[in-house]
Protein backbone atom coordinates (compact mmCIF):
# COMPACT_ATOMS: atom_id res chain seq x y z
CA UNK A 1 0.00 0.00 0.00
CA UNK A 2 1.46 3.38 -1.00
CA UNK A 3 0.76 6.61 0.79
CA UNK A 4 -2.09 7.57 -1.54
CA UNK A 5 -3.81 4.21 -0.98
CA UNK A 6 -3.16 4.50 2.76
CA UNK A 7 -4.92 7.85 2.84
CA UNK A 8 -7.76 6.55 0.67
CA UNK A 9 -8.24 3.64 3.06
CA UNK A 10 -8.47 5.99 6.00
CA UNK A 11 -10.98 8.10 4.10
CA UNK A 12 -13.34 5.11 4.18
CA UNK A 13 -13.27 5.10 7.96
CA UNK A 14 -15.74 7.20 9.90
CA UNK A 15 -14.52 10.79 9.73
CA UNK A 16 -13.54 10.98 13.37
CA UNK A 17 -11.70 7.65 13.37
CA UNK A 18 -9.75 8.49 10.20
CA UNK A 19 -8.72 11.88 11.54
CA UNK A 20 -7.70 10.35 14.85
CA UNK A 21 -5.56 7.66 13.16
CA UNK A 22 -3.77 10.12 10.87
CA UNK A 23 -3.22 12.63 13.67
CA UNK A 24 -1.91 9.87 15.91
CA UNK A 25 0.60 8.78 13.29
CA UNK A 26 1.83 12.31 12.67
CA UNK A 27 2.08 12.99 16.39
CA UNK A 28 4.11 9.82 16.87
CA UNK A 29 6.52 10.76 14.08
CA UNK A 30 6.83 14.21 15.63
CA UNK A 31 7.82 12.44 18.85
CA UNK A 32 10.89 10.98 17.16
CA UNK A 33 12.86 13.77 18.78
CA UNK A 34 16.60 14.19 18.19
CA UNK A 35 18.97 11.76 19.90
CA UNK A 36 22.66 11.04 19.77
CA UNK A 37 23.62 9.48 16.46
CA UNK A 38 22.98 5.73 16.51
CA UNK A 39 25.55 3.27 15.15
CA UNK A 40 24.64 1.22 12.08
CA UNK A 41 25.18 -2.50 11.56
CA UNK A 42 25.69 -4.95 8.74
CA UNK A 43 25.10 -8.46 10.05
CA UNK A 44 26.13 -11.64 8.26
CA UNK A 45 23.12 -13.84 8.97
CA UNK A 46 24.17 -17.09 7.28
CA UNK A 47 22.50 -20.39 8.12
CA UNK A 48 18.97 -20.01 9.61
CA UNK A 49 19.99 -22.64 12.19
CA UNK A 50 22.06 -19.92 13.86
CA UNK A 51 18.73 -18.78 15.31
CA UNK A 52 18.63 -21.76 17.67
CA UNK A 53 22.36 -22.38 18.05
CA UNK A 54 24.86 -21.08 20.57
CA UNK A 55 28.02 -20.52 18.52
CA UNK A 56 30.74 -17.96 17.85
CA UNK A 57 28.45 -15.99 15.55
CA UNK A 58 25.47 -15.73 17.86
CA UNK A 59 27.85 -14.88 20.69
CA UNK A 60 29.29 -12.16 18.46
CA UNK A 61 25.82 -10.68 17.97
CA UNK A 62 25.24 -10.76 21.73
CA UNK A 63 28.58 -9.09 22.39
CA UNK A 64 28.01 -6.28 19.89
CA UNK A 65 24.57 -5.65 21.40
CA UNK A 66 26.27 -4.68 24.67
CA UNK A 67 28.02 -1.80 22.86
CA UNK A 68 24.81 -0.32 21.43
CA UNK A 69 22.57 2.37 22.91
CA UNK A 70 19.02 1.06 23.29
CA UNK A 71 17.14 2.13 20.15
CA UNK A 72 13.61 3.44 19.97
CA UNK A 73 13.04 1.31 16.88
CA UNK A 74 14.87 -0.78 14.29
CA UNK A 75 14.81 -0.55 10.50
CA UNK A 76 16.16 -3.69 8.84
CA UNK A 77 17.14 -4.16 5.20
CA UNK A 78 17.22 -7.91 4.57
CA UNK A 79 18.62 -9.89 1.66
CA UNK A 80 15.39 -11.89 1.73
CA UNK A 81 12.91 -9.16 0.84
CA UNK A 82 13.28 -8.06 -2.76
CA UNK A 83 10.44 -6.30 -4.58
CA UNK A 84 9.74 -4.31 -7.73
CA UNK A 85 9.85 -0.90 -6.09
CA UNK A 86 10.68 0.01 -2.50
CA UNK A 87 8.38 -0.75 0.44
CA UNK A 88 8.33 -0.58 4.22
CA UNK A 89 6.32 -2.81 6.51
CA UNK A 90 3.61 -0.73 8.15
CA UNK A 91 1.67 -3.15 10.34
CA UNK A 92 1.46 -2.95 14.12
CA UNK A 93 2.21 -6.65 14.64
CA UNK A 94 4.51 -8.15 11.98
CA UNK A 95 4.49 -11.92 11.59
CA UNK A 96 7.61 -14.05 12.03
CA UNK A 97 8.26 -15.44 8.55
CA UNK A 98 9.89 -18.87 8.25
CA UNK A 99 11.02 -18.41 4.65
CA UNK A 100 13.07 -21.58 4.34
CA UNK A 101 12.60 -25.34 4.17
CA UNK A 102 14.22 -28.59 5.21
CA UNK A 103 15.13 -27.57 8.76
CA UNK A 104 14.11 -29.07 12.12
CA UNK A 105 10.69 -28.23 13.52
CA UNK A 106 12.37 -26.43 16.43
CA UNK A 107 13.44 -23.70 14.02
CA UNK A 108 9.92 -23.28 12.65
CA UNK A 109 8.61 -23.05 16.20
CA UNK A 110 10.65 -19.91 16.92
CA UNK A 111 8.64 -16.71 17.05
CA UNK A 112 9.99 -13.19 17.36
CA UNK A 113 6.91 -11.15 18.34
CA UNK A 114 8.43 -7.67 18.17
CA UNK A 115 5.90 -4.91 17.54
CA UNK A 116 5.89 -3.06 14.26
CA UNK A 117 5.97 0.71 13.89
CA UNK A 118 3.55 2.38 11.46
CA UNK A 119 4.96 5.70 12.63
CA UNK A 120 8.51 4.73 11.62
CA UNK A 121 7.17 3.47 8.28
CA UNK A 122 5.58 6.89 7.70
CA UNK A 123 8.73 8.73 8.81
CA UNK A 124 10.84 6.62 6.45
CA UNK A 125 8.47 7.32 3.58
CA UNK A 126 8.63 11.06 4.29
CA UNK A 127 12.44 11.05 4.40
CA UNK A 128 13.08 9.34 1.07
CA UNK A 129 12.73 11.85 -1.75
CA UNK A 130 14.31 10.05 -4.72
CA UNK A 131 11.65 7.33 -5.07
CA UNK A 132 8.12 6.60 -3.94
CA UNK A 133 8.09 4.30 -0.92
CA UNK A 134 5.00 2.16 -0.46
CA UNK A 135 3.46 0.70 2.68
CA UNK A 136 3.23 -3.09 2.97
CA UNK A 137 1.05 -4.95 5.47
CA UNK A 138 1.57 -8.49 4.15
CA UNK A 139 5.26 -9.25 4.73
CA UNK A 140 6.61 -9.18 8.28
CA UNK A 141 10.04 -10.15 9.61
CA UNK A 142 11.87 -12.66 7.41
CA UNK A 143 14.74 -14.84 8.59
CA UNK A 144 17.34 -12.34 7.39
CA UNK A 145 15.94 -10.04 10.07
CA UNK A 146 14.63 -12.00 13.03
CA UNK A 147 17.38 -14.65 13.22
CA UNK A 148 19.91 -11.92 14.02
CA UNK A 149 17.82 -9.28 15.78
CA UNK A 150 16.70 -11.88 18.33
CA UNK A 151 20.27 -12.03 19.65
CA UNK A 152 20.53 -8.25 19.93
CA UNK A 153 17.17 -7.82 21.69
CA UNK A 154 15.91 -11.20 22.91
CA UNK A 155 12.91 -9.71 24.69
CA UNK A 156 11.42 -8.59 21.35
CA UNK A 157 10.50 -5.28 22.98
CA UNK A 158 11.92 -2.95 20.31
CA UNK A 159 9.63 -2.07 17.36
CA UNK A 160 10.99 -3.43 14.06
CA UNK A 161 10.17 -2.59 10.46
CA UNK A 162 11.73 -3.89 7.25
CA UNK A 163 12.50 -1.99 4.07
CA UNK A 164 12.58 -3.95 0.83
CA UNK A 165 15.22 -3.79 -1.90
CA UNK A 166 14.24 -3.05 -5.48
CA UNK A 167 15.61 -5.99 -7.46
CA UNK A 168 15.51 -4.02 -10.71
CA UNK A 169 18.09 -1.48 -9.53
CA UNK A 170 21.88 -1.61 -9.45
CA UNK A 171 24.34 -1.10 -6.59
CA UNK A 172 24.57 2.69 -7.04
CA UNK A 173 20.84 2.94 -6.35
CA UNK A 174 21.06 0.95 -3.11
CA UNK A 175 24.08 2.90 -1.87
CA UNK A 176 22.40 6.26 -2.57
CA UNK A 177 19.12 5.16 -0.99
CA UNK A 178 20.97 4.25 2.18
CA UNK A 179 22.20 7.83 2.47
CA UNK A 180 18.62 9.09 2.48
CA UNK A 181 17.94 7.22 5.72
CA UNK A 182 20.61 9.17 7.59
CA UNK A 183 18.25 11.37 9.62
CA UNK A 184 16.75 8.31 11.30
CA UNK A 185 20.05 7.71 13.09
CA UNK A 186 19.48 10.90 15.06
CA UNK A 187 15.95 9.88 15.99
CA UNK A 188 16.91 6.79 17.94
CA UNK A 189 16.56 4.32 15.06
CA UNK A 190 19.05 1.47 14.69
CA UNK A 191 19.49 0.66 10.99
CA UNK A 192 20.60 -2.89 10.19
CA UNK A 193 21.57 -4.45 6.87
CA UNK A 194 21.44 -8.25 6.88
CA UNK A 195 23.12 -10.39 4.24
CA UNK A 196 26.50 -11.98 3.52
CA UNK A 197 29.50 -10.54 1.69
CA UNK A 198 30.62 -13.96 0.42
CA UNK A 199 27.56 -16.02 -0.54
CA UNK A 200 27.86 -18.72 -3.17
CA UNK A 201 25.51 -21.54 -2.20
CA UNK A 202 26.15 -23.55 -5.36
CA UNK A 203 29.79 -24.03 -4.43
CA UNK A 204 29.28 -24.64 -0.70
CA UNK A 205 30.71 -27.71 1.01
CA UNK A 206 27.76 -28.57 3.22
CA UNK A 207 29.74 -31.10 5.21
CA UNK A 208 31.88 -28.19 6.43
CA UNK A 209 28.92 -26.03 7.43
CA UNK A 210 29.69 -26.39 11.13
CA UNK A 211 33.43 -25.79 10.67
CA UNK A 212 34.04 -22.05 11.07
CA UNK A 213 37.14 -20.90 9.24
CA UNK A 214 36.99 -23.33 6.31
CA UNK A 215 37.13 -21.36 3.07
CA UNK A 216 38.09 -21.94 -0.53
CA UNK A 217 41.08 -19.94 -1.74
CA UNK A 218 38.96 -17.68 -3.94
CA UNK A 219 36.56 -16.97 -1.05
CA UNK A 220 39.44 -16.15 1.30
CA UNK A 221 40.93 -13.78 -1.28
CA UNK A 222 37.60 -12.06 -1.87
CA UNK A 223 36.93 -11.77 1.85
CA UNK A 224 40.27 -10.11 2.52
CA UNK A 225 39.77 -7.69 -0.35
CA UNK A 226 36.25 -6.72 0.74
CA UNK A 227 37.30 -6.31 4.39
CA UNK A 228 40.17 -4.03 3.42
CA UNK A 229 37.90 -1.82 1.32
CA UNK A 230 35.32 -1.64 4.13
CA UNK A 231 37.87 -0.62 6.76
CA UNK A 232 39.55 1.82 4.33
CA UNK A 233 36.20 3.46 3.63
CA UNK A 234 36.59 2.87 -0.13
CA UNK A 235 32.89 2.79 -0.85
CA UNK A 236 33.11 3.41 -4.56
CA UNK A 237 35.20 0.30 -5.14
CA UNK A 238 32.61 -1.70 -3.20
CA UNK A 239 29.76 -0.19 -5.20
CA UNK A 240 31.63 -1.31 -8.32
CA UNK A 241 32.31 -4.76 -6.89
CA UNK A 242 31.91 -6.33 -10.35
CA UNK A 243 35.28 -4.74 -11.20
CA UNK A 244 37.14 -6.30 -8.24
CA UNK A 245 38.24 -9.50 -9.95
CA UNK A 246 37.06 -13.06 -10.51
CA UNK A 247 37.32 -14.05 -6.84
CA UNK A 248 34.84 -11.35 -5.83
CA UNK A 249 32.58 -12.22 -8.77
CA UNK A 250 32.55 -15.84 -7.62
CA UNK A 251 31.74 -14.69 -4.08
CA UNK A 252 28.84 -12.48 -5.21
CA UNK A 253 27.13 -14.45 -8.01
CA UNK A 254 23.86 -12.61 -7.27
CA UNK A 255 23.55 -9.21 -5.57
CA UNK A 256 20.83 -9.65 -2.95
CA UNK A 257 23.09 -10.68 -0.06
CA UNK A 258 25.68 -8.00 -0.81
CA UNK A 259 23.34 -5.05 -1.37
CA UNK A 260 22.38 -4.64 2.33
CA UNK A 261 26.04 -3.78 3.00
CA UNK A 262 25.78 -0.93 0.48
CA UNK A 263 22.89 0.65 2.42
CA UNK A 264 25.00 0.57 5.58
CA UNK A 265 28.08 2.00 3.86
CA UNK A 266 25.92 4.80 2.47
CA UNK A 267 25.15 5.79 6.06
CA UNK A 268 28.80 6.10 7.15
CA UNK A 269 29.80 9.67 8.00
CA UNK A 270 33.25 11.25 7.78
CA UNK A 271 34.08 10.95 11.48
CA UNK A 272 33.12 7.28 11.68
CA UNK A 273 35.04 4.04 11.32
CA UNK A 274 33.99 0.54 10.36
CA UNK A 275 34.78 -2.26 12.81
CA UNK A 276 34.72 -5.87 11.61
CA UNK A 277 33.43 -8.74 13.78
CA UNK A 278 32.21 -12.32 13.25
CA UNK A 279 34.74 -12.64 10.44
CA UNK A 280 34.80 -16.35 9.58
CA UNK A 281 34.09 -18.39 6.48
CA UNK A 282 31.91 -21.49 6.65
CA UNK A 283 31.18 -24.23 4.12
CA UNK A 284 34.00 -22.87 1.98
CA UNK A 285 31.94 -20.23 0.20
CA UNK A 286 29.94 -18.32 2.83
CA UNK A 287 31.18 -15.56 5.11
CA UNK A 288 29.63 -14.34 8.36
CA UNK A 289 31.58 -11.07 8.37
CA UNK A 290 29.66 -8.34 10.15
CA UNK A 291 30.33 -4.60 10.44
CA UNK A 292 29.60 -1.95 13.02
CA UNK A 293 29.91 1.69 11.94
CA UNK A 294 30.23 4.22 14.71
CA UNK A 295 32.21 7.30 15.75
CA UNK A 296 35.96 6.79 15.45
Amino acid sequence: MNRKDFLKAMALLPLGAAAMKLNTLHNLTDNLVPTERMPVLFLGHGNPMNAIDDNIFTQGFQSIAKTLPKPRAILCISAHWETKGTYVTAMEHPQTIHDFGGFPQALFDVQYPAPGSPELALETQKLIKSVDVGFNEDWGLDHGCWTVVKFLYPNADIPVIEMSMNYSKGPEYHYALGKELSALRRKGVLIIGSGNTVHNLRMASWDKMMTPGFGFDWAITANEKIKQLVTDGDHQSLVRYDKLGKEVQMSIPTPEHFNPLLYILGLQEKDEKATIFNDALVAGSLNMMSVKIDKA
